[in-house]
């Protein structure tokens, strides 16, 4: 399947919508993505990926995990909605699943709340 990601900011809350397979061959489509969210002003302080539709993640897509913290500050908090099995495996084997918290729901009111 073909990659693509979208942007969506609210308040503080930028969403990053993805889609497909994230490699290498792909990564800089979603770098773009999280340069474009460090540019809102007032600098966005929550970071959701939204995972429903992206079918793979590699060491790429988690390089990147890092990069949006450089990108928008080291007290980003990361939520990531709706990752598939493989996915989450990635993020567990690699122990990222620290650094996130899953949301059951995409509810942008309960999400400025956290």
């Amino acid at each position: 399947m073909a990659f693509a990601t979208s942007l969506s900011v609210t308040n503080s809350i930028a969403t990053i919508f993805l889609k497909g397979d994230l490699d290498a061959s792909t990564a800089n489509d979603f770098k773009l993505k999280i340069e474009e969210a460090a540019k809102y002003e007032p600098k966005p302080t929550k970071l959701v990926l939204h995972f429903e539709d992206l079918d793979y993640m590699a060491s790429a897509g988690l390089r990147m995990l890092i990069f949006s913290k450089q990108q928008m500050g080291n007290n980003l908090k990361l939520y990531i909605f709706k990752p598939n099995e493989m996915v989450w495996e990635t993020l567990t084997k690699t122990g990222f699943h620290h650094s996130v918290k899953v949301l059951e729901d995409y509810d942008l009111d309960a999400i400025a709340k956290l």
